[in-house]
């Protein structure tokens, strides 16, 4: 297909518009997936998978028009929703000592001090100077006198390798539930690096068509009504403003939506409040404590 007959999202002239929403592993467009079809039958939704690492390079490329992507991103660049956030799980072999607690009591990083962590190549928590639990690998001699620090490839051979029980992993419970194996066990990690999940897009550049396209997208992740103002029909009736434009801003408030393993943004320290469906609550009696904290 040649490129003067495609329209400006992308798709044939003639045929059906198209709009391509990235996401990151981990995350579950399907439920605003399942809204956008039946808001908007005519025009296609392509579901493209985006490594975390390369949704900045995938929107500035066009190669996708929004992405579920892991935040912070440059918001001199980008436009970003913060949508839900994601709570970390440590992952071990069956074998570790914390396979014999509850799956919703939560570790402690103190319980984990003689563990090797094992941080992937496409790991998205222990940027900068997160704290990381555990101890890192011993360097070994790569053959020309450097001291190299042995790291998985990915997520799934970082988890693979806390199987055989030669260390751990922590990641988004997402990531945690997409790599499981029957070797393996996760548990919630207490006061471990968290790992925002949002609506992301470029603030310069887009066509209008795909602009308008992506303002629906907005409106469905904020929970909008079908009817609402700020859906499609202000976009076909030709009366987009600035003012709607600015609406798509960063700070904007309004509902938010949820995802798999995530907590709803909106209130709260940070931008991001209530409990997450997966954080257990703490217990009103005595015993041990499956709430947020070390253990006793």
């Amino acid at each position: 297909m040649s490129d003067d007959t495609a329209d400006d999202a992308g798709t044939p002239a003639d045929g059906p518009r198209a709009f391509r929403l990235g996401y990151v592993p981990g995350a579950t467009p399907g439920k605003w997936a399942r809204t956008w079809s039946e808001r908007l039958p005519d025009v296609r939704l392509d579901l493209v998978q985006v490594e975390a690492a390369d949704v900045a390079g995938a929107l500035a490329a066009g190669d996708v028009d929004a992405a579920l992507g892991r935040l912070p991103v440059d918001r001199d660049v980008f436009h970003a929703i913060q949508l839900y956030v994601e709570v970390p799980v440590v992952v071990v072999s069956r074998d570790h000592l914390l396979a014999a607690s509850e799956e919703s009591e939560q570790a402690a990083a103190s319980e984990l001090a003689d563990d090797v962590l094992w941080v992937p190549a496409d790991d998205v928590l222990f940027g900068g100077d997160a704290p990381r639990p555990g101890r890192a690998p011993e360097a070994y001699d790569d053959g020309t006198g450097t001291l190299v620090e042995p790291a998985p490839a990915s997520t799934a051979e970082a988890v693979a390798w806390a199987a055989n029980g030669s260390g751990i992993v922590v990641v988004p419970m997402s990531l945690a539930r997409l790599h499981h194996r029957k070797d393996t066990v996760s548990r919630p990690l207490a006061d471990g690096p968290e790992s925002p999940v949002g609506l992301v897009w470029r603030r310069d550049g887009l066509p209008d068509a795909t602009a308008e396209l992506v303002e629906e997208m907005v409106g469905i992740v904020r929970g909008r009504t079908a009817n609402s103002s700020r859906g499609r029909a202000q976009a076909t009736s030709g009366t987009e403003t600035k003012q709607a434009r600015k609406r798509r801003d960063d700070g904007e408030g309004g509902r938010r939506g949820t995802g798999a393993g995530g907590r709803a943004a909106g209130s709260g320290k940070g931008g991001a409040g209530g409990r997450t469906a997966n954080r257990p609550a703490r217990p009103r009696g005595g015993g041990r404590s499956s709430g947020r904290g070390k253990r006793r």
